[in-house]
């Protein structure tokens, strides 16, 4: 990796796995249904993903009866937050080179 990729998080290159984690980093859990809302995903699609995040500890759930009926909520783990802010760093580093050297290229196409 360069450095401007340094903290790139590869679980999180999914586009629903980052907004997955973009949402529950504002949060501290979310119930399912809503995520799942929010992400305008069905059920299964959303399990998969959450399962990938579970499965590399950046995300842990928790079930519980509510209105009578089980639910199921999801929060970022404390190392999984962690990841994801770096992740983020990262993107926000390699937009910010890669507009550096666009900018470089366009001075020196204009000498």
């Amino acid at each position: 990796m360069t450095a401007a990729t340094d903290g790139l998080e590869p679980l999180l290159h999914p586009p629903l796995r980052l907004q997955i984690a973009a949402i529950l980093a504002q949060v501290s859990d979310m119930e399912f249904a809503t995520l799942r809302d929010l992400t305008k995903v069905s059920d299964s699609v959303l399990s998969k993903h959450l399962s990938a995040l579970i499965d590399g500890g950046l995300v842990e759930v928790r079930k519980a009866a509510r209105d009578g009926r089980q639910r199921t909520w999801a929060a970022l783990t404390r190392p999984g937050r962690k990841v994801y802010d770096r992740h983020l760093a990262a993107l926000h580093a390699l937009v910010a080179a890669s507009a550096k050297a666009a900018t470089r290229i366009g001075d020196a196409q204009q000498a």
